[in-house]
């Protein structure tokens, strides 16, 4: 009984520090125009700053996966909550006090954030893994990652609340250290799980598992489904700022049907199998970023939901799939293919705002101003986007045929 309430307190804990992850990505995608606008910056700008968050993602979780047996969950941990809070304080400080070196300030802010985030994935997807098993995991890690979308529709509700209520956009920056406190108290005095016997494997037995043909493939497949889900998102305040629906909502429709859906993701999952989802989700998600750059106003919304259906699953069935089906990874293949998602989201950023800087440029040519203008832009952008799931399509299809009928290895008992 104690060991089920500790394990409960664990993965509870481990929600709100995924929360804390949301929280930081809702809120800048929230405010990156207006800080755009307050501080000057252009969208290439913008998206370095992004960029610095998502590259702190992957380095964390890639460090955070080599070290996870040496000194355990609980440091790791630690360490998420020094560079969140630190992260968040600098932010403040850069976006309340604005200077010559807010913009580096504000570069250092999103790497400390995004180690922090990292830092969380490196060390609850190992945790969650050795705590329960089979379906139980695939439905649990589903449930944890719920809290990814599922924080940024609280993130993005809490956002445009309080800009309706007339509280500034800085204002907002400081709901992000709040779940941060509390995953804290939670974590503190608890008792980590020890690894099992796959996932305690030897580091060499880790790159050799690494180096199979499959797990190759998928460390390919994440680098696309990482940037079909967040490319859009991320950019969602920029973007659909002049296509007559309110972008914060549009955030929390897509996130808030994201979390409710991956709260399923166990018997959804059970159904259609691993790679029927990712298949499925790959065709879903290219329809809705495809509506997404060709309506405007109420039809948004009915994009965004078609948007959410097909990226909801994605990372938590990729994570899952290298879990069951290349076990011998270990929690140190688990992070690296996060981290590879991470990574090319990061890459990506500074290369969607070209996209829109070069959109705006060439519309603006054809004599559109004002919000046509930013309408035709961020839609030209979005079609494309949709490059990148139509890749997906093939690839998960390969996938699909490729494992129909493979069973996945039997799990060692853990001790």
């Amino acid at each position: 009984m104690t060991q089920a309430i500790n394990r409960k307190a664990l993965f509870t804990a481990s929600c709100f520090a995924l929360i804390t992850t949301a929280f930081s990505f809702s809120i800048s995608a929230g405010t990156l125009k207006q800080l755009g606008l307050d501080l000057g910056y252009s969208a290439e700008n913008l998206g370095y700053l992004n960029s610095l968050w998502f590259f702190g993602f992957p380095i964390a979780m890639i460090i955070g996966g080599l070290i996870y047996h040496t000194i355990g969950p609980k440091k790791i941990m630690k360490i998420a909550f020094l560079t969140h809070f630190i992260g968040a304080g600098l932010t403040l400080f850069a976006i309340y006090y604005v200077s010559d070196l807010s913009f580096a300030l504000l570069l250092v802010s999103n790497l400390l954030m995004g180690i922090g985030c990292g830092c969380t994935e490196a060390a609850c997807n190992p945790m969650i893994a050795d705590m329960y098993t089979g379906e139980k995991m695939n439905k649990m890690l589903n449930r944890f990652h719920m809290w990814f979308p599922g924080g940024i529709f609280v993130g993005a509700l809490l956002s445009e609340l309080m800009s309706t209520l007339g509280f500034s956009w800085q204002s907002q920056f400081w709901l992000i250290p709040i779940p941060a406190l509390i995953y804290a108290y939670l974590f503190n005095g608890k008792t980590f799980p020890k690894a099992s016997v796959e996932q305690a494997s030897s580091l060499s037995a880790n790159f050799k598992a690494m180096l199979s043909p499959l797990f190759l493939f998928i460390f390919a497949c994440m680098a696309l489904t990482a940037i079909t889900e967040f490319g859009p998102q991320k950019w969602t305040g920029l973007i659909m700022e002049s296509s007559g629906a309110k972008p914060m909502l549009v955030l929390a429709l897509t996130t808030g049907l994201m979390a409710v859906l991956r709260f399923f993701g166990g018997p959804v999952t059970k159904a259609l199998g691993q790679t029927g989802v990712l298949l499925s989700g790959a065709v879903i998600s290219t329809l809705g970023i495809y509506l997404f750059s060709i309506q405007t106003g109420f039809m948004v919304y009915v994009a965004a939901i078609f948007f959410a259906t097909g990226v909801a699953f994605f990372w938590p069935t990729m994570i899952g799939f290298i879990a069951t089906r290349v076990p011998k990874s270990g929690a140190l293949g688990m992070s690296i293919i996060g981290g590879v998602g991470m990574f090319s989201t990061a890459i990506f950023q500074p290369i969607i705002g070209v996209w829109i800087d070069s959109d705006i440029e060439e519309k603006s040519e054809l004599g559109l101003t004002g919000t046509d203008l930013d309408l035709a832009a961020g839609q030209a952008t979005l079609s494309t986007m949709t490059t990148f799931p139509i890749i997906l399509i093939i690839a998960f299809t390969i996938l699909f045929f490729w494992q129909k009928g493979k069973r996945p290895p039997v799990p060692t008992p853990q001790h």
